[in-house]
């Protein structure tokens, strides 16, 4: 079996460690105004079926804001894989806080680890996802609707534990998702250079600045 996994980092994000406290703003033409009620991770697929992912997100009682924004891509086998965007969202006052107690250089760890948590989700939420065409779906749309709704269910299922497991080392909650419109599904030929994000990443324009 060919499995490639590739997660890259680029300008199109801020590292944790260098933003504050005040709301994460988004410089993208046509984006809507922060919204009243940030959308809750009941269901992720639906919250964010808009082309811009939300900048802030309900998780329980805390809002987290977007501040980092992920390209990967996995080829499951030669023929099947999947790519698209991977949201970070945090708790602002919790990096503050951080960064008062501990300094702005642990930062550097949590982003590693943020990192290796983002990759091992999306291996197992690819394993999980049968991405072979549905015989059902009403046309290519709602095939990669379907594919995109089970991919984002099984890459929540796949983080839960692990990003616990990550707040409790670190005190700082954070939330990781996947972007549905952004995923790309390959069915008939996927090798590295199909999923490797680099090319959308260079053409990304997103300045998120904290």
């Amino acid at each position: 079996m060919n499995t490639s996994l590739k997660f890259l980092t680029s300008i199109t994000f801020i590292t944790l460690a260098a933003c504050s406290a005040q709301e994460v703003k988004q410089n993208l033409t046509n984006n809507s105004a922060t919204d009243k009620k940030p959308p809750t991770m009941a269901n992720e697929a639906e919250s964010m079926s808009g082309l811009n992912p939300p900048m802030t997100i309900m998780k329980g009682e805390k809002k987290l804001n977007l501040v980092r924004i992920m390209d990967g891509g996995i080829c499951k086998n030669d023929f099947q894989g999947a790519k698209g965007a991977f949201l970070l969202y945090a708790d602002l006052n919790d990096i503050e806080r951080i960064k008062r107690e501990k300094g702005a250089a642990i930062f550097r760890d949590f982003e590693t680890k943020i990192q290796d948590i983002s990759g091992d989700v999306l291996q197992e939420a690819i394993d999980k996802t049968n991405l072979s065409e549905d015989p059902f779906a009403l046309g290519e749309d709602e095939a990669q609707q379907k594919l995109a709704n089970k991919l984002v269910n099984n890459f929540r299922n796949a983080a839960t534990d692990a990003i616990d497991t990550f707040q409790k080392e670190t005190t700082l909650t954070i939330d990781i998702t996947a972007f549905p419109p952004s995923l790309v599904f390959y069915q008939k030929g996927c090798e590295t250079t199909h999923v490797d994000p680099s090319t959308d990443s260079k053409k990304r324009q997103n300045t998120y600045s904290g």
